[in-house]
Parts: structure tokens; C-alpha cells; sequence
């Protein structure tokens, strides 16, 4: 009977090695696999934004509203882009601002970003050597700062995107203010384009190279320059006013 029992676990023990011996499996995790690209978005990988979901009017959206300004004002060729990188300050990014140390949450008197905009000396006002910010542009940025100097997210288009009424006072003017008049005003504007008034911006609508740059046609240079492309919304309601004959709406 003990003879019969060893016999029994031998022939267990054996099958079981004979089984885990053919059955190769890949690993869980590949030790080898490279590392993922680092982030230039200054977007935290670990925020989850549902889609679709509405902007807040009380509060502040970086890239929607405070980056745009930043790249047509600041972060240009010269002063505070990557390659140039005036002072060590980059403000093409969230990451590269927050790297900067130029805005200090909660912290007016302790960000340069927002004391350099009000200085009341030409020489050290920002931009350098071009027309100050709007008054409501600089009030857009002390809210973000007061608000936390943060990267919040959400779908400007939401609700749906409305090309029914579009106006140039409503719809187009605050897009070129925050993204094209920092480079495209002053005495010397970019590419000889002035965008500072309607005639400016209606000149370019009617000839075609204001929906060839924002759509970054072949042929033209892509706007806004050194920015993200304007949002599908946004150019489609740039179209529409162009169609409607760009009126001074």
C-alpha cells in the first residue's frame, strides 16, 4: 500500500514538471522596453479631463486664454522663446513659466511676470519695445495668478460650436488681440502685417491670408506663430465671418 502511494506522488511531482517545462510564458512587464519621450506639453499626464467638459467663467484656463498672449507678446524670437531665452525666462510652455519661477502663486507683489507688465518705465515694461498689454489682457493674468498660477483644462466647445451670428467685435477681435496683435503691431509689425485695428485684420481676411495661416495651408506660415493651431471652433467661425464679407460687426 506505502509502494502504491510513492509510486502516486512520483508520477504527480513528474507530470508537473514535465508541464511547467513546455509552457513558456512572456512576461508581464518587458524589462527592456525605453522609456516613454519626456513631456514638453506641461500637461500633468495624471490629470484626467472628461471630454467634453465646459469651461468655468470664473475661473482662469492657461493655455486657452493666458498662453495665447504669452506666445504673440513674450515668447518670441529675441526674448522669451526657447533658443533666445532672455534672462533664463522661456514662457513658451506652462512647464518652462513654472521653470522660470516668474509667477509665485497667489503672489502679485512676488511675480515678475505680472510686475514687469505694469512697470511704468518704457525701459523694463514688458513686452520690450512693443505696445503694452491690453488692461484687460494684464487683468487676465493677475486672475490666473490669484487663482493659483495653475494649468487647469476644459472644452471651450462644450456646448456645441455656434457659427449662426458671428461677429467681428465678439468672435474674431478677442482671437487676434490674444494671438496675433503682439507680433503684428507696433512700428515695425512681423511680415508687414499690421493687425492693431478692423482694417488691418479685414485687409487679410478678404485677400485670403488670414484662413490660409490659421489653417496652416501650404504656402503660408502657420499662425499663430510658435502657438497651438486655433481650435476647429475657432476657424470655423473665422470662415464664416470671411464668407459674410468680414463686416465690422
Amino acid at each position: 500500500m506505502r509502494t502504491s502511494l510513492t509510486f502516486l506522488v512520483v508520477i504527480y511531482v513528474a507530470l508537473q514538471l514535465f508541464f511547467s517545462m513546455g509552457c513558456k510564458h512572456d512576461p508581464l512587464i518587458d524589462p527592456y522596453q525605453p522609456p516613454p519621450p519626456p513631456d514638453t506639453t506641461g500637461i500633468d499626464s495624471t490629470d484626467t479631463i472628461p471630454p467634453g467638459m465646459p469651461c468655468d467663467p470664473g475661473k482662469v484656463y492657461f493655455d486657452l486664454q493666458v498662453l495665447p498672449i504669452l506666445n504673440s507678446n513674450c515668447a518670441i524670437s529675441g526674448c522669451h522663446d526657447p533658443i533666445t531665452a532672455e534672462g533664463e525666462v522661456v514662457l513658451s510652455s506652462f512647464r518652462t513659466l513654472v521653470s522660470s519661477g516668474v509667477a509665485t502663486p497667489f503672489n502679485l507683489d512676488e511675480s515678475k511676470l505680472y510686475k514687469v507688465l505694469i512697470d511704468n518705465d518704457p525701459e523694463d515694461r514688458m513686452p520690450l519695445d512693443r505696445p503694452p498689454l491690453s488692461q484687460d489682457q494684464i487683468q487676465l493674468i493677475a486672475a490666473w495668478i490669484l487663482q493659483g498660477a495653475d494649468s487647469l483644462w476644459c472644452d471651450p466647445n462644450a456646448s456645441g460650436c455656434d457659427t449662426a451670428n458671428v461677429s467681428f467685435t465678439q468672435d474674431i477681435w478677442p482671437v487676434i488681440n490674444a494671438t496675433c496683435k503682439g507680433c503684428h503691431s507696433g512700428a515695425t509689425p512681423s511680415g508687414g502685417i499690421d493687425l492693431s485695428d478692423y482694417t488691418g485684420v479685414n485687409t487679410v481676411a478678404l485677400n485670403g491670408k488670414l484662413l490660409g495661416a490659421i489653417n496652416w495651408e501650404q504656402g503660408f506660415t502657420p499662425m499663430p506663430q510658435g502657438g497651438n493651431k486655433l481650435s476647429d471652433c475657432t476657424i470655423a467661425k473665422v470662415k464664416k465671418w470671411v464668407e459674410d464679407g468680414a463686416p465690422d460687426n
